[in-house]
């Protein structure tokens, strides 16, 4: 298969991929044209190679739109899955959304900006002054329950099976578990209940590329958010190839066989919510 790359670090296991800068692509439209599939577009980008150029992109077409920004796939959570999701209120950012904020949450609680990653623009508020400030930098006002967690599950998945999962525990007292933010990884055994839920609602929505954030309260599962482009360090750690996947399932989609083949061993899952 002859592929479009427009992120070469994500794609340099493929063969067979010609790199182009996004900002190049009309220059390169035969190229595209003659592709058999684009691998990693700008969101920018999609709609024009989609519905103009009708090509095939990956990852998926509900990946970018439902992971453009967190209101867009917690909405889409609260719709399908709500018992799965922490308690959520988005309100445009206006005293009357301010007040109501106040009146139904309880501190501590989270705010979250609608466009970052990484543990980025997430902030805990402990009092009145603290919503009051995070309003007057954010037009949408996205506030959550603080679960009463000290980790969190990082939760990869690419086709239809996830490929790899592992904990993330937070330092003492930060209300952050990223690895970016100083969470430490552990391959403590996976709950098999977090596993299936990823799986059937990424089935279900049609996000073949993404690592959930997802955390186990009492045995039960609650997702945070996910991200089309994440971190690569646990899997690494793991050995698992991300480009061997992609490439199995693309390959598998165009041949007309089951669209995932697990290529590597899962890490071991339990009951254990750890």
């Amino acid at each position: 298969m002859r592929f479009i790359t427009f992120n070469p670090l994500r794609t340099v296991g493929i063969p067979d991929s010609l790199y182009i800068k996004p900002e190049h692509m009309l220059r390169h439209k035969e190229e595209i044209l003659q592709a058999d599939w684009i691998l990693f577009p700008e969101y920018w980008q999609v709609n024009t190679l989609v519905y103009g150029l009708h090509k095939k992109v990956f990852p998926s077409m509900a990946a970018y739109h439902l992971g453009h920004n967190k209101v867009e796939m917690t909405r889409v959570f609260q719709a399908i899955c709500p018992e799965h999701m922490p308690y959520t209120e988005i309100h445009p950012s206006t005293p009357s959304a301010i007040e109501q904020l106040l009146d139904t949450f309880s501190f501590p609680f989270i705010a979250k900006e609608i466009r970052n990653s990484m543990g980025r623009g997430v902030f805990l508020i402990e009092n009145e002054k603290g919503l009051r400030d995070y309003a007057l930098r954010n037009d949408v006002l996205y506030v959550q329950e603080k679960l009463d967690i000290d980790r969190d599950l990082r939760i990869t998945l690419v086709g239809k099976k996830v490929i790899g999962a592992y904990w993330r525990i937070g330092r003492d007292g930060n209300h952050l578990n990223n690895v970016s933010q100083g969470g430490e990884i552990s391959y403590d055994p996976v709950p098999r209940e977090a596993i299936d839920l990823v799986e059937r609602v990424a089935d279900e929505l049609g996000i073949d590329h993404a690592g959930f954030d997802v955390a186990m309260v009492n045995g039960h599962p609650y997702f945070f958010e996910f991200n089309v482009l994440f971190g690569n360090i646990g899997l690494n750690q793991l050995d698992i190839s991300i480009e061997e996947h992609i490439l199995s399932y693309l390959n598998n989609l165009d041949s007309g066989l089951p669209p995932f083949s697990p290529l590597t061993p899962m890490p071991p899952y339990s009951k254990k919510t750890s």
